[in-house]
């Protein structure tokens, strides 16, 4: 499976950016995708994901209620609605692919399969 993410870019502060993962197959095949980005300890920090039958999981950064998935599966493409942006949320975000979201970010993390390269997002004052 090979995802490439799209959509990111410069924004102010408090506006609205909505980066997307196009990934083949995804409507036909078994997987889900889910969202996440790097934290300054290195460590992933999972954002959200979608099934191919649209059922989503959010986990801990899109607890807020900012950050929104969403999936149109005739284009084979994943969306990540980002509202009311903070500084906080600047940095590189990254599709993957794993076989199910799971209860929670662990899951989904020790089941990725594949991820893209990601699209840079930066919030300005």
């Amino acid at each position: 499976v090979h995802l490439v993410e799209s959509g990111g870019g410069l924004v102010q502060a408090g506006g609205s950016l909505r980066p997307s993962c196009l990934g083949p197959g995804f409507s036909s095949q078994d997987y889900a995708i889910g969202w996440f980005r790097p934290a300054s300890t290195r460590a992933r920090q999972g954002v959200s994901c979608i099934r191919n039958s649209g059922g989503s999981v959010n986990y801990r950064i899109a607890e807020t209620g900012r950050i929104t998935i969403s999936s149109d599966t005739a284009e084979n493409t994943v969306y990540l609605q980002m509202n009311n942006v903070k500084a906080d949320d600047t940095a590189t975000y990254y599709c993957a692919a794993a076989p199910r979201c799971g209860s929670g970010w662990n899951s989904f993390y020790y089941g990725m399969k594949f991820w893209g390269k990601g699209t840079p997002v930066t919030v300005s004052p």
